[in-house]
């Protein structure tokens, strides 16, 4: 459960995934490596920003890898709001997984990407650059850096920029959801995702706007 110490004034959080990378194209694990938007991804950004222009932002804060960076300026940047940075958004950390397409995980470590398919939560990724982290952890993680922004703010509007595993986290303590069960939901590139903080708990308003990105769709047809 996730705290908040002053229940009348409750904390929105929108909660956003960065814009596209290569990486996000061709499927690559990224996790904590640090990999920048691709034209797409800059592309989306700065519809969101646009799309975000007249809504009431109170903080904005960006996980510290450049992707989720480069979105939150984007948002910023029609605001003149400055862009606050926490590590503790991070994605997960992959550990050897990093850097290789699903099919190479499967054929490098294929006990580690079994375990791993199959949501074994407490599972050991295999070492890498970085070391990995288990899906209990980076849970904890996740829920714990957004109830510290929930209870900083009380009453007020916090954008959070990060990524796809945070956005499930979230999606996940809201709704209640065992972290064993499948992702059966999408995590999309630069959608926007609203939750509330009220009675000490993240409870979930929408999930997966991505109408502002259309304009970019209507643009290629043109």
């Amino acid at each position: 459960m996730l705290s908040n110490d002053n229940a009348a004034h409750p904390t929105t959080i929108l909660l956003i995934r960065h814009g596209e990378t290569a990486w996000n194209a061709e499927k690559r694990l990224q996790g904590h490596l640090d990999i920048p938007l691709n034209a797409e991804g800059e592309r989306q950004a700065a519809l969101l920003g646009a799309a975000l222009a007249g809504e009431r932002i109170d903080h904005i804060v960006s996980s510290d890898l450049q992707r989720a960076r480069q979105t939150a300026e984007a948002i910023a940047a029609v605001r003149s709001t400055k862009v606050g940075v926490d590590a503790g958004l991070r994605e997960r950390c992959y550990g050897g997984f990093e850097g290789l397409l699903y099919s190479e995980i499967a054929a490098r470590f294929p006990l580690q990407f079994a375990a791993w398919q199959a949501r074994d939560v407490d599972g050991v990724l295999p070492p890498g650059a970085n070391r990995g982290e288990t899906f209990r952890e980076f849970y904890d993680r996740v829920t714990s850096a957004i109830a510290v922004y929930a209870a900083a703010h009380p009453g007020k509007t916090v954008a959070l920029v990060a990524h796809g595993g945070v956005l499930e986290c979230a999606y996940r303590s809201a709704l209640g959801l065992s972290l064993e069960t499948p992702r059966d939901f999408k995590v999309l590139n630069a959608s926007v995702n609203r939750f509330v903080v009220k009675e000490g708990r993240l409870r979930l308003l929408s999930w997966g706007e991505v109408g502002h990105l259309r304009p970019a769709v209507l643009d290629d047809l043109m």
